[in-house]
Formats: structure tokens, sequence, C-alpha cells
């Protein structure tokens, strides 16, 4: 029996809280999804995350959350990363820094799934080398198990590309986030990778990447300092469904998914 794997894009604020809650549920019967892994770095306010948000987001169904460079905007949120496993922080921050960048977990069928959450370093701030930390990473997730999803958090298109051929054959899928703009290139690789540059949004679409499009719109024109509200219409909730062999962790499918919030 085939594994199903829904990876969905950056949560954006109590919009995209709120469509995962109202229709996460149904999407996981109706497509017999095993397993939900989703970017939760702006699901509080927009930015960061809290233990409040995660737990509501885990009760909706998800099974992990990662993040990028915005996991540090809520401090209240350090603590839990050392004590709950299933909230990532990028794997190729400091070494020194509070929580971790990859886990493997069970699903309810019980099949051992890995998740690995790297940030990229093209525009953004400096941090290790993520092919690098991959190899280091996949030596110890490997023992484990052969199902492994990679989240890539990265700016640079080029970037997450070369990340999927650098991995093709060694994971199940790597889905790219921090764009929240969903591309058309899902494919899977020659060695048998899932990939997609960006896996879209979750949040509300009536906006600019999540925000209110009079604010934004503000601090472009004047150039000055303007408070960036989360949006409110047109909410969906974006992602990819990946279909793998659990025997090989070889993907056989990916498709894009973009559920409205009134559908």
């Amino acid at each position: 029996m085939k594994l199903k794997i829904l990876a969905l894009g950056d949560i954006v604020g109590r919009p995209g809280r709120e469509i995962i809650e109202k229709k996460l549920p149904q999407l996981i019967k109706e497509e017999a999804i095993d397993f939900v892994v989703a970017n939760g770095e702006n699901s509080a306010g927009g930015s960061g995350i809290t233990l409040e948000v995660a737990e509501k987001l885990f009760s909706a169904g998800l099974d992990v959350i990662t993040t990028g460079d915005h996991i540090w905007k809520k401090k209240e949120i350090i603590p839990v990363l050392e004590r709950e496993p299933r909230i990532l922080r990028p794997a190729n921050y400091s070494p020194l820094a509070k929580g971790r960048g990859w886990v493997v977990v069970e699903d309810h069928r019980g099949h051992l799934i890995g998740v690995i959450n790297l940030i990229g370093r093209v525009f953004m701030q400096p941090v290790d080398c993520p092919f690098r930390t991959v190899d280091q990473i996949l030596k110890e997730v490997s023992k484990k198990t052969c199902i492994i999803l990679l989240d890539m958090h990265a700016e640079a298109t080029s970037e997450k590309i070369a990340m999927g051929w650098y991995l093709d054959g060694r994971v199940t899928a790597v889905v790219g986030t921090h764009t929240h703009v969903q591309t058309a290139d899902e494919r899977v690789l020659p060695g048998g990778t899932a990939y997609i540059t960006d896996l879209g949004m979750t949040g509300p679409y009536r906006s600019i990447l999540g925000r209110d499009i009079d604010r934004v719109l503000k601090a472009i024109v004047t150039q000055m300092p303007t408070r960036f509200d989360v949006a409110e219409k047109d909410v969906r909730m974006s992602g990819a469904i990946i279909t793998a062999d659990p025997s090989t962790g070889k993907a056989e499918d990916i498709k894009r998914w973009v559920v409205h919030g009134s559908d």
C-alpha cells in the first residue's frame, strides 16, 4: 500500500490557521493522507510561532511543523523547541542554537518518517552550509528510515533546485517554502525524489504575500516604516501531495494542491 504525505506551504496568521482547522481533517480523510507536515514560521500573528498555535495545528492534523528565518520572532517558543521534537528549526543554524533541525516520527500506520528542516544562504542571513549539514543528518536519519522529507526554506529558486538535485535518490521529497508563491515545477526526479520549488502559502491571497495590500504599497511607495498587518480575504490552503513506496522511500508522484476557503 502506498504512502501519501501532504506538505503544506507557509501558514500565515489567523486566516491560515483557521483554514487548516476547518479544511485539513476533511482533506486527510478524502485523500487518505498518512502524514502531514507544514511550515509554521508565520502562523502566530504573521511572524513566528507559539506553543498555543502549534498545539492547535497539531490537533487539526499536522504531524510535524517546520519553520525558517522567523522562528525566533516569538521568544516564548525558544524553551518549547527544547522539549517538543515535532517543532523544528533550520538544522543549519549554529549547533549552539536551541531546538533541533530534524526528527523521525511514526505515522498512524506505523511507518517511520524523517523530516529535515534547512534554510538557504542566498539573500538570507549567514548560516552554516545546508548541503554539508544535510549530509551529516542523513547519516543518522537513514539508519532509522528510508522515508525522508526535506523542507528547504530559501529565497533563491536556484538554491532550492540545487538541493533537489543534490539529494535526488537520497530522500523521498524536497519541498521549498519561504516565498509564499506556489510554483508549477513539481516533478519526480530520476532517482525517485519528489520536488517542488515552493509549496505556496496557506493564508489570505487577496494580499501581498499574506499582508494587507494597502499597507505594503504604502511602504513601497513612500519608503516609510509601516506595520504589515495580516490580510483576511481569499484564504487558501496550498501544498502538495506526495505518493511514495514505503518499502524503498522512493516517490512515485507529486501533485500540487490548493483548497479554497469557500470550497
